[in-house]
């Protein structure tokens, strides 16, 4: 069988649109010794191929980290092949805040050097000296005490539609960036409880190593991340910390913890936290657009897109010939023509 996806977009949209079942998405990751990962990759596609899996899993000598939708009738004899291989045994899942099935179209498993980029060196942490790991009910209640620093180890996109009420948000674009900004912002404070947490977990394993190996000594880190918190909070009955979206890697763009809306419009400034891509596919920009500047700008980022956007298909083809696709989708700063007057 081919290693590798064999349809585009639409057909594969329209083959899920004829899907009679549910799919349940999941995340889950694990730091441990992946000895052939390109073995590994190709084991891994042929078995979830089989079994109508889609996502985005990156493998490397140090682990697996993946984001995927698997078919509900499919997913015990996912967990039980997924568990034969002994690197992977017992990984636990986190489910989905919100579970549609339209989270991911088409199956992506790529070998990488690392599962998450940091841009560190062996020297700058030792993984295997993490921070404490808080259940959720335990990072809450830490959270209610109040004398501990709180630090958020998302990007700022993901932080602005969503984030634990007092949190230290970095302004970056990425991973790597966040990782010596918030040691800098820490210095002074090696002393105190630091409380880190992300999306699922897996960004504050490498940050609180690394802040451990810089002389913090109280590092701590939300177990399971914002996904797990989201669940045992709804289960406990208590008030969630975290307010607004959960940013997510996928086709929804985000799913909601609560009905806090922390963010604006990109364009008009009007109360707003949907995320969406510039339909121009060079630009791809990804920003905050409310649903009267989507249908004025026709799902794109200025005027100058929206008329690319709109041209014929063999067009816009055309345009494209010869561009490069830089595709600027993360920005800490707004482009001006995104202002609407």
């Amino acid at each position: 069988m081919a290693l590798h996806n064999r349809l585009n977009k639409q057909q594969s949209l329209q083959k899920i649109a004829q899907e009679n079942f549910e799919r349940k998405t999941v995340s889950f990751y694990r730091y441990v010794v992946v000895e052939n990962p390109q073995q590994k990759r190709d084991d891994i596609f042929r078995e979830w191929s089989e079994l109508g899996v889609f996502g985005r899993t990156y493998i490397a000598q140090e682990g697996i980290n993946a984001q995927i939708c698997v078919p509900e009738p499919n997913w015990d004899e996912f967990v039980e092949k997924l568990y034969q291989h002994a690197e992977f045994k017992d990984v636990p899942f986190k489910i989905a805040v919100e579970e549609p099935s339209e989270s991911f179209w088409k199956l992506t498993i790529k070998v990488k050097k690392q599962i998450v980029a940091d841009g560190l060196k062996p020297e700058d942490y030792d993984v295997t000296n993490v921070g404490t790991h808080l259940d959720p009910i335990a990072f809450h209640e830490a959270l209610e005490e109040g004398d501990a620093v709180v630090v958020d180890m998302r990007n700022h996109y993901e932080s602005r539609i969503g984030r634990f009420e007092g949190a230290i948000c970095p302004d970056v674009d990425t991973f790597r960036e966040e990782l010596p900004q918030v040691k800098e912002m820490l210095k002074g404070q090696e002393d105190k409880k630091v409380l880190l947490y992300c999306t699922g977990g897996i960004r504050c394993e490498k940050a609180s190593a690394y802040l451990k190996h810089h002389g913090f000594k109280d590092v701590n880190q939300l177990h399971g991340g914002i996904i797990n918190y989201a669940h045992e909070i709804k289960r406990s009955k208590l008030p969630s910390r975290f307010i607004g979206k959960n940013f997510v890697f996928d086709e929804r763009g985000a799913e909601r913890i609560t009905e806090d809306v922390l963010s604006e419009c990109d364009q008009c400034g009007v109360t707003c936290d949907d995320y969406v891509n510039c339909k121009n596919t060079v630009c791809n920009l990804l920003f905050l657009q409310c649903s009267s500047c989507t249908e004025k700008f026709h799902g794109c980022c200025s005027e100058e897109c929206s008329e690319v956007a709109q041209l014929p298909v063999e067009e816009q083809r055309e345009k494209r010939k010869g561009i490069k696709h830089t595709f600027t989708r993360y920005k800490k700063q707004i482009r001006p023509e995104l202002q609407s007057s």
